[in-house]
């Protein structure tokens, strides 16, 4: 019979090598995956990993992918680190690009330098809200703010199908259930002649704040506190109620900002096609970057890597879509795998009579 049995002391040089480790076997697995599915598999992961980096385009795109990724991530990170599960991002992350889509929408023509930092307000505003709900059924009723937050973004989702098929669609636009296209005020400046959008040099700032926040900050000492000894934060007088709001709020607040970035980006309108699925991804940034701030910059600007390498490798080599998601979801089952295996070992036992 097995059991596992905590190590001692895990290696900190291991666990500092396990996120390097799971993309390995991820790679290695996705050899096997692709060669399951007829393709050339070492031409699939060349596409994937290695040709992005030496097209520049793709580079930028790759900036474009990762901004998001890591604004969620960032967010969640605070929440995971005390114990707070916030698995509905990407519903926060709809309503926020809602909330400030409307905004853009309601100065239509007459939009000024003004116009986009109110539009970054309310998109936060609208994700911080959003993220709020799950806090107050978890502090009052006990609700699991993991299933509530999951289900919240299927209510998002046919909300927003909802508003651009209605009151926010394009009166212009033959019935089609998208918006207008955002005025020039309401979209986001971009850097020569690319597409990379100011959202990340915000992201960049985010992550400097994040770091000192949580390595300088009473609050920082106050989620990590909260995650790796609740009875003694509660004795230190951590109020853990208020933790809940504020790293719910927390995180609401990044992914409604990191979908206003995108709609205010990339696509420039509102559209039903929004939910993409970066409000998970960004749970695989989070763990891969090790809930730390300069982490998941790294490990965002990988799975943007993956994004575009796999999009790229639908079109060269036809591989289905969903080859890529699992593909990445792999990344998450080795690291967590990985982990697991870092603090604890497998043993036998003997099974018999005493």
């Amino acid at each position: 019979m097995l059991r596992l049995e905590p190590r001692i002391r895990p290696s900190a040089l291991v666990e500092l090598a396990t996120p390097a480790i799971a993309v390995l076997a991820t790679i290695l697995a996705g050899l096997v995956l692709f060669a399951a599915l007829g393709k050339d598999p070492v031409e699939a992961v060349r596409i994937i990993f290695l040709d992005p980096l030496f097209d520049p385009y793709s580079r930028s795109e790759i900036l474009i992918k990762s901004c998001p990724l890591i604004l969620i991530a960032l967010g969640l990170s605070f929440g995971f680190r005390a114990g707070i599960w916030n698995i509905g991002a990407e519903g926060q992350y709809v309503m926020g690009a809602l909330a400030g889509g409307t905004v853009a929408l309601a100065f239509h023509g007459a939009g000024g330098p003004w116009l986009l930092p109110l539009m970054a307000l309310a998109g936060a505003i609208g994700g911080c809200a959003y993220a709020l709900i799950p806090a107050f059924l978890k502090v009052r009723f006990n609700a699991n703010e993991i299933l509530v937050s999951l289900m919240l973004v299927y209510v998002a989702g046919l909300f927003l199908v909802a508003m651009v098929s209605g009151p926010l669609r394009n009166p212009q636009g033959f019935a089609f259930p998208e918006s207008r296209i955002f005025d020039e005020a309401a979209r986001l400046p971009t850097f020569g002649d690319t597409r990379v959008h100011i959202g990340i040099a915000v992201a960049l700032l985010a992550v400097f704040v994040a770091h000192v926040v949580l390595h300088r900050h009473v609050f920082g000492y106050a989620v990590r506190l909260s995650g790796a000894a609740p009875r003694a934060a509660a004795f230190a007088g951590i109020d853990r109620n208020r933790m809940i709001y504020a790293c719910l709020g927390l995180s609401g607040a990044l992914a409604g900002l990191a979908g206003l970035f995108e709609v205010a980006g990339p696509i420039g309108q509102l559209q039903t096609s929004l939910p993409v699925g970066y409000g998970f991804t960004a749970i695989i940034v989070a763990f891969l970057g090790r809930l730390s701030p300069i982490g998941i910059l790294f490990a965002g600007l990988v799975m943007g890597l993956t994004y575009i390498g796999g999009e790229t490798a639908q079109f060269l080599l036809r591989l289905p879509a969903a080859a890529i998601s699992v593909f990445q979801g792999m990344l998450l089952f080795f690291l967590l795998a990985f982990d697991l295996l870092t603090r604890y070992r497998i043993t036998r036992t003997r099974s018999g009579p005493a």
